[in-house]
């Protein structure tokens, strides 16, 4: 807006009847006699200010805003004090409902000085004002003067002493905002009408509004503010941040405007790369990605809450995933999809080669889908690296679920998982199933695992030429199979020509309902490698079944300990170019990378 507004508003004097007064009557030395000649408040102008910023209009009293909003008018029972020149004695005049003025102690001339100075102020005395909460009225601070005598009624201008926010949104912005809220001094000191300190900063809860510009009705939000405070951001819906494209230190008596665009939740910072800033920015995105734009980088720029989100993986079979999603060390919490009949379920449905998830920690999630269920991504083409879940993942299908990835074709490095993982063939609390000579390093799960067949603590299916080194599991691994045969490892459920380098499992009990090829590190090791991995649990195997290499000891805490095995597992792992090492530094062995 640039309109420039100009309203006065004026009430009846306190219509007196005085007594006719003559020259005579004065005492010698022009004082007057006491109690004889009130003060005649003849109305009340209601001032504007300008400046930079828009004037406020009309200003006024606490209460009632005027039908555009610009200005504010007297209520009923409004008092405001009264003092002439800088005196000890102040009155508090009350409007009526007639607009008229009264005052059970009005104040009185004492002399004939002409053009005295007349104060006033409203609230009518010093205190505390209270911003915080102006969603049903608006907080006022007042302050007016003007001058006169004993035969010269008085004219009081007001100003007001705090500021005006009005906030206006636009657009699809509009049907998105139930509420507003401005971040600034919650508080004031005030004293004759003007403002000593504000203090407490927080939000100020904003008052819904509307005006009429151009015959058309804008709804809008509005606060009164102490000047002088750094406006830099406001909150819609008491949870979505916005900061403001330009800080504002506003002034008293000025009216500021801001335009509230529609705010897709995320920042396009160069051609294909985006920050997300809340909830709906990241759900945004996953349409964007899932419409066709697969390519693009996401990072996210602050922890995240998918609690009460409907959730829709990013990425589908058809569309891939291969841009680069960095979660910045943040969090993502409630991540909820319920989703028992379809395939391709997580954080990401599928990514696909050349994408990459990085630095992100689920939490408190709980993730349900047919086959190729994750926690980070259903299936994985591409990388994932550092990231974390913690929560509940469950395959309702026929195979593949993990609590990172259910299907693996791709990298997984430095992830890990607590909580539980639940399918049915080809369960791990890492990745469900891992193919085509792809690498799992670094990781490490807690998670409890259980399926029906090929269930390993860290991966269910390990897959011709696949690598997995550097990772262990300290959670119970169980086949749930009743009819048929079992494969179920603390690390591997079965190896299929794979290679597992270092790894180990501990604490967790290792068990099938129905028998089949149980084993501490692997349950069923066909034609594969297993290479200096230890175990420590319910079983007195390393492996189900060998028909392959298989170097796996038992910690016993007397020939084979946790130091011995930290040796060793070291030693192999340099040898197989892990980046990964173990260091003992409680009662398990833990990772880190070099």
């Amino acid at each position: 807006m640039s309109i420039r507004y100009s309203y006065h508003i004026y009430f009846s004097a306190l219509l007196l009847l005085l007594a006719a007064c003559t020259q005579d009557e004065l005492t010698d030395d022009t004082r007057l006699p006491e109690g004889q000649y009130p003060l005649e408040i003849a109305r009340i102008t209601l001032g504007v200010e300008g400046g930079e910023a828009q004037p406020w209009g009309t200003p006024a009293t606490r209460v009632s805003e005027t039908a555009d909003g610009t200005g504010s008018v007297f209520d009923t029972g409004d008092p405001f004090a009264v003092q002439i020149d800088d005196g000890t004695e102040t009155a508090t005049y009350t409007v009526q409902d007639d607009g008229t003025a009264t005052s059970d102690a009005p104040l009185y001339w004492t002399n004939t000085t002409p053009n005295r100075t007349v104060s006033a102020w409203y609230p009518a005395t010093g205190g505390t004002l209270d911003l915080s909460d102006q969603s049903q009225s608006l907080a006022y601070l007042l302050g007016g003067s003007g001058t006169g005598d004993y035969q010269t009624p008085v004219t009081l201008t007001f100003a007001h002493r705090l500021a005006k926010v009005r906030v206006t949104p636009t657009g699809d912005a509009l049907g998105e905002v139930q509420s507003l809220q401005l971040y600034t001094y919650t508080q004031c000191t005030y004293e004759k009408g003007t403002v000593v300190q504000g203090s407490q900063e927080g939000w100020i809860e904003m008052k819904k509004c509307e005006y009429t510009e151009n015959g058309n009705a804008i709804t809008c939000w509005e606060a009164n503010v102490v000047p002088g405070y750094e406006i830099t951001k406001l909150r819609a819906n008491g949870t979505e941040e916005r900061n403001l494209s330009a800080a504002i230190t506003p002034e008293a008596g000025k009216f500021y405007d801001i335009t509230l665009n529609y705010d897709p939740g995320y920042t396009e910072v160069s051609e294909g790369n985006y920050t997300v800033n809340n909830e709906k920015g990241l759900k945004n995105l996953a349409e964007l990605v899932n419409n066709g734009a697969t390519d693009i980088n996401i990072t996210l720029n602050t922890d995240l809450n998918l609690t009460n989100i409907d959730w829709t993986p990013i990425g589908t079979e058809s569309r891939p995933y291969t841009g680069n999603f960095d979660g910045g060390g943040h969090t993502i919490t409630g991540l909820k999809i319920d989703k028992s009949g379809t395939d391709y379920v997580g954080l990401i449905g599928c990514l696909g080669s050349g994408g990459k998830v990085q630095n992100v920690t689920l939490t408190n999630i709980s993730v349900s889908g047919a086959n190729c269920v994750g926690g980070i991504a259903g299936q994985n083409y591409g990388t994932v690296e550092n990231c974390s879940v913690n929560g509940t993942v469950t395959g309702k299908g026929f195979t593949d679920t993990g609590g990172i990835a259910g299907s693996n074709y791709g990298t997984i490095s430095g992830c890990s998982a607590e909580g539980t993982v639940t399918g049915s063939v080809n369960v791990g609390g890492i990745a469900g199933g891992s193919y085509l000579g792809v690498i799992i390093d670094g990781c490490h799960s807690t998670a409890a695992v259980s399926g029906i067949s090929s269930v390993g603590g860290v991966v269910g299916n390990l897959g011709n030429g696949c690598s997995l080194m550097a990772c262990y599991s300290t959670g119970n691994v169980t086949a749930t199979i009743t009819d048929g045969y079992a494969y179920v490892g603390g690390v591997v459920g079965i190896n299929s020509q794979g290679t597992v380098t270092g790894c180990y499992h501990a604490t967790g009990e290792i068990t099938s309902l129905r028998g089949g090829r149980i084993g501490g590190i692997v349950g069923e090791n066909y034609i594969g490698t297993v290479a200096a991995c230890y175990w420590d649990s319910n079983l007195s195997s390393g492996t189900g079944s060998n028909n392959g290499k298989d170097d796996t000891h038992k910690v016993d805490g007397t020939d084979v300990t946790w130091q011995t095995a930290v040796d060793a597992m070291n030693a192999t792992l340099q040898n197989a170019g892990s980046e990964w090492r173990y260091e003992l530094t409680g009662e398990l062995p833990t990772l880190k990378k070099q």
